[in-house]
């Protein structure tokens, strides 16, 4: 066919984009007040003042666990929707992108720059709609700096993705990811079965 014919029949028309209702999860409002909370009390607050962190995660909805390390410069797009466990970090300039629900695990890192995205559009869409699938990072799994986790990924217990990998699918528990796309390379072993051999 010539490429003149698809000229007339566009793949992408912006004008018939439509978020769906309750997609945000709170009203556009409490969304903004979050975003500006965010830029100022929350992105200005020194390194050291995670509880002061952690108290306005909580404020705006997050199920935040004890001892949580949330550094100043980490985005988190609806707070409402992540829930992240005991003891576990989340780096500098992190990117919780939580259009869809994020689950954290307790003892779980996810390093500087890494992107858990659960939300993109339909390419096949004319009308680019949008959609979210929930992301996991279980227990004392390791998302690495740079990492990006698309979403519906679960990133299994005990297991890595290394640096500025790309996962597009689920880990094996105490397996060790890395590439783009991501593939398993090898496998992390837990002490207690270190001990046993």
């Amino acid at each position: 066919m010539a490429a003149g014919k698809f000229d007339r029949v566009p793949v992408q028309d912006l004008s018939r984009f439509r978020l769906p209702q309750g997609f945000r999860g709170r009203s556009a409002v409490y969304v903004q007040l979050w975003w500006i909370v965010q830029d100022t009390l929350f992105r200005l607050s020194p390194q050291f003042m995670y509880g002061w962190r952690r108290m306005l995660l909580r404020a705006f909805g997050a199920k935040i666990g004890r001892g949580v390390l949330v550094r100043p410069s980490v985005r988190i797009t609806f707070p409402w929707k992540v829930t992240i466990g005991e003891r576990s970090w989340i780096g500098d300039y992190a990117e919780l992108y939580s259009l869809g629900p994020i689950a954290i695990g307790r003892d779980a890192v996810v390093s500087q720059y890494a992107y858990l995205c659960t939300g993109s559009h339909d390419l096949r869409s004319p009308s680019f709609d949008i959609y979210a699938k929930p992301i996991a990072v279980e227990d004392e799994a390791w998302v690495c700096a740079g990492a990006f986790v698309h979403p519906g990924c679960t990133v299994a217990r005990g297991s890595v993705v290394g640096a500025r990998s790309v996962l597009h699918g689920d880990t094996e528990p105490y397996s060790i990811y890395a590439g783009a796309p991501a593939t398993r390379s090898g496998t992390r072993t837990p002490p207690a079965a270190e001990r046993g051999r």
